[in-house]
């Protein structure tokens, strides 16, 4: 009777051994080689049978996954980007508004700033279902929600990038009788601006992953929504396609903010 079990105990030891060999060498191979050898060794990984392919499915498998359901995923990415979009330019709005207020008024900046740090210590996860409960499954809690964690990044970013004005400037400005409104639109606001596309890039990818968070715990349709069915119907395959499209579309938006910002800041491309 022991021997069996001892024997299951080694095959069980030998497994955690060769998985956890095989995820080392994988984090390896993505710091130390091109994504192309990285895919290279998890097909290779796949087709050894080394990982179950339920586990982790072959590199194959996803790309048969995503063209196999590429109509479905665009109809539910096109519901993420518009949640996405809209909880960004409200973040975008709110953000800037709450930075130019605090900056102008220093009691308010005092009284604001602990408050606004206060509300990304919680969660994102325990603030949806509190959304959902409150504004129902429509598109309103989550545009809420992608506000609550894009508004962030862009108040400090531009409160960082008014706070590092040159205050030489700052005083000859004063010196020739110019008044706060015209400081802050010739010397804050351009200085400003490279903080605030910084903070910008970090704030679309978080609308992104807001977006598809809201979406697990509440919706009809979504790249969310998808996710929770396939992984409901154990279709991992389905579920790693997915999670790439989400990683696309946050690269994609972040090389966007990258070329708004060279098209805006045209005095930060001369070297």
């Amino acid at each position: 009777m022991c021997l069996p079990l001892k024997e299951k105990s080694q095959n069980t030891t030998s497994k955690i051994w060769t998985v956890s060999a095989l995820a080392a060498l994988l984090v390896l191979c993505l710091l130390y080689t091109s994504d192309a050898a990285l895919l290279v060794l998890w097909q290779a990984v796949s087709m050894a049978g080394l990982i179950p392919n339920f586990m982790l499915p072959s590199p194959v498998d996803v790309g048969k996954a995503f063209v196999g359901d590429f109509g479905l995923l665009m109809e539910n990415a096109k519901v993420t980007l518009l949640e996405a979009a809209l909880g960004l330019a409200c973040g975008i709005a709110v953000g800037f508004l709450m930075a130019v207020i605090m900056e102008r008024f220093e009691k308010l900046y005092k009284a604001f700033y602990p408050l606004i740090v206060l509300t990304q210590t919680i969660p994102t996860v325990a603030i949806a279902p509190l959304l959902v409960l409150w504004f129902g499954y429509e598109m309103l809690p989550k545009v809420i929600l992608i506000v609550v964690v894009t508004f962030f990044p862009i108040t400090v970013g531009l409160l960082d990038g008014f706070g590092s004005a040159d205050k030489d400037m700052l005083n000859l400005m004063r010196s020739m009788g110019a008044g706060e409104f015209q400081i802050f639109r010739y010397i804050k606001l351009p200085g400003a601006m490279s903080h605030f596309f910084a903070s910008l890039r970090i704030s679309v990818s978080y609308s992104v992953v807001g977006a598809v968070i809201s979406e697990w715990l509440g919706g009809f349709s979504g790249l969310g929504v998808y996710m929770t069915r396939v992984k409901k119907a154990f279709a991992y395959d389905k579920m790693f396609a997915v999670i790439f499209l989400i990683s696309i579309i946050s690269l994609l938006l972040m090389k966007l903010v990258e070329i708004l910002q060279k098209k805006a800041m045209p005095w930060e491309n001369v070297k």
